[in-house]
């Protein structure tokens, strides 16, 4: 009985969504063209060349490289193998979800176990930095300090989870020795050993590129179209509207803040706070990421709600010595 009723109640959403879509299609519309926007504009162009890259240097023994050169820091700090100093690496400078596909690429290329994998998930969710020092900063809060405080608390946290999750499946211990000799014969066995050639390594690299993203914009245009929906029949304050809309899809909620009359500190501690825990967006595209492998997703969900409450309160602590000493 329960079964038969949870399909009418899904039966139900469905034919209810579809409805809102029919006759509420013009705030629909706009927020699919706000998706693509967001997509056009931010998402590809900030991962697009970091996912053909990250697949190139792959094949040709970047994680080999580093990870003889980055041992002490991930085996010893976070207890974790190497090898995962290079997921760490490039989510950095790449921002999420591309730590998830990362992550996939090492798992399925048998770098990392599945421990290894659902625990270097936890600490590697960080915002593309030309996102928050760019897009945050200037156009959502118009303040370039404040953006870099955001930027120094999001990542700095970071740190601090992977610290705390530092004993969760911890990889056997490593030699602490760095050998640059040992890294650079890594890396050329693994380039030799590759058995494609580069077209095939560049086809590839493309192909598998561009259906991550299109699989980020789909998720993005979900959860766009379900918020809108949410806000055309649920009367709530902007406020809570900016809280609602940032909990399903991260650049929405972040809008609706910066448009808030609420003090600028206010206002950075919330956009921290999203941009931390990311939105349920950005966990279904890293959920859609795994889906196909053992690697859990449990741990990447606690340490995201950790992550938004440390990073939203140092950015509440620092934020006035910060401003002053700016």
């Amino acid at each position: 009985m329960k079964k038969i009723l949870t399909s009418i109640l899904i039966m139900s959403i469905l034919i209810f969504i579809a409805f809102e879509i029919l006759t509420e299609s013009g705030s629909i519309l706009e927020s699919v063209n706000f998706s693509f926007s967001v997509w056009r504009n931010n998402i590809f162009p900030s991962l697009f060349p970091f996912f053909v890259l990250s697949e190139i240097l792959t094949n040709y023994g970047f994680i080999e490289l580093i990870g003889e050169l980055f041992k002490p820091i991930m085996n010893r700090l976070f207890c974790i193998k190497s090898s995962c100093a290079f997921i760490f690496i490039m989510s950095l400078i790449s921002g999420f979800p591309s730590n998830a596909k990362y992550t996939k690429e090492l798992y399925l290329n048998g770098n990392i176990n599945e421990q290894e994998a659902s625990k270097i998930l936890t600490f590697t969710h960080f915002s593309n930095p030309l996102f928050i020092l760019g897009t945050i900063s200037v156009l959502f809060l118009n303040n370039k300090e404040v953006g870099l405080l955001i930027l120094i608390c999001h990542y700095f946290t970071n740190i601090i989870i992977g610290l705390i999750f530092r004993n969760y499946h911890k990889s056997p211990k490593e030699s602490s020795k760095i050998s640059i000799k040992q890294a650079i014969l890594n890396m050329h066995n693994k380039r030799i050993s590759n058995e494609k050639n580069f077209g095939q390594i560049i086809t590839s690299s493309l192909l598998n590129s561009i259906n991550t993203l299109l699989l980020v914009l789909g998720t993005v245009t979900l959860f766009l179209i379900i918020t809108t929906i949410i806000d055309n029949n649920i009367n709530l304050s902007k406020y809570n509207q900016s809280i609602l809309n940032g909990l399903f899809e991260m650049t929405q909620g972040l809008k609706y803040v910066s448009l808030l009359n609420i003090p600028l500190k206010i206002k950075s501690v919330l956009t921290t706070m999203i941009i931390s825990f990311g939105g349920l967006s950005v966990h279904m595209q890293v959920i859609s990421i795994i889906s196909d492998t053992q690697i859990k997703y449990t741990p990447f969900f606690i340490a995201r709600i950790l992550h938004a409450f440390i990073a939203s309160f140092a950015v509440y602590i620092l934020f006035d010595y910060w401003t002053t000493l700016l």
